[in-house]
């Protein structure tokens, strides 16, 4: 079962922290606070949409740069800067790397709530989406090769007719084999099929 979701704050300053934590808390949101990128680099993140609201200028790793770890652990956590000595180049390059937002001190409560709610959302939509592309690898990876064979034959507009003379088989043995793999990919029509099959290769695609 999948956890309320969580809000990541990384913040050397503890009043920062400590007011971050108090405004989030008190619209119901769960938070965990940080006083360096380390710290959170060694909590098991959990099984749960997460965001995290990140200082640029932090004590040993900085903000950006713990943007571009983050990033090259495969960890896609939505991030909203924080900073009270933001500039144009800087909030360019966070944004540009995928940043939600960013926030220059000092900042409307609304903003910031406003902005986790967004980050929030899209990391709930992201698993959502991995849930589903994970499901359908199980169930393509449950068809024997002959079965994957004819569906991408299948997907790509070739009749049974013509998959039968390719494979050098029946074409009573084709529609056996479409019949079983669309049944194992849960697949009601060729064309729910064509847009699994387009949703796997998208999901390996770089």
């Amino acid at each position: 079962m999948t956890q309320a979701p969580v809000v990541f704050v990384v913040d050397d300053d503890p009043s920062v922290r400590s007011s971050l934590k108090f405004l989030m808390s008190s619209v119901g949101l769960q938070v965990e606070s940080f006083d360096s990128a380390d710290g959170l680099l060694k909590r098991k993140l959990p099984d749960a949409p997460s965001c995290l609201v990140l200082d640029v200028r932090l004590r040993g790793l900085s903000g950006l740069d713990f943007q571009r770890e983050l990033a090259a652990r495969n960890c896609h956590m939505p991030i909203i800067f924080i900073t009270g000595h933001g500039d144009i180049p800087m909030s360019v390059r966070a944004m540009k790397a995928g940043a939600v937002e960013f926030l220059t001190k000092p900042f409307r409560d609304q903003d910031l709530l406003d902005a986790v709610r967004i980050a929030l959302e899209k990391d709930g939509e992201r698993r959502e989406r991995e849930k589903e592309v994970s499901g359908l690898k199980e169930r393509y990876d449950s068809l024997t090769p002959r079965e994957q064979e004819v569906i991408s034959m299948v997907v790509s507009g070739m009749l049974n007719k013509q998959i039968a003379d390719q494979l050098g088989t029946a074409e009573n043995t084709v529609k056996v084999h479409r019949s079983r793999a669309m049944e194992k990919m849960h697949a009601k029509s060729v064309a729910d099929l064509v847009k699994m099959v387009e949703k796997l290769k998208s999901s390996v695609e770089p």
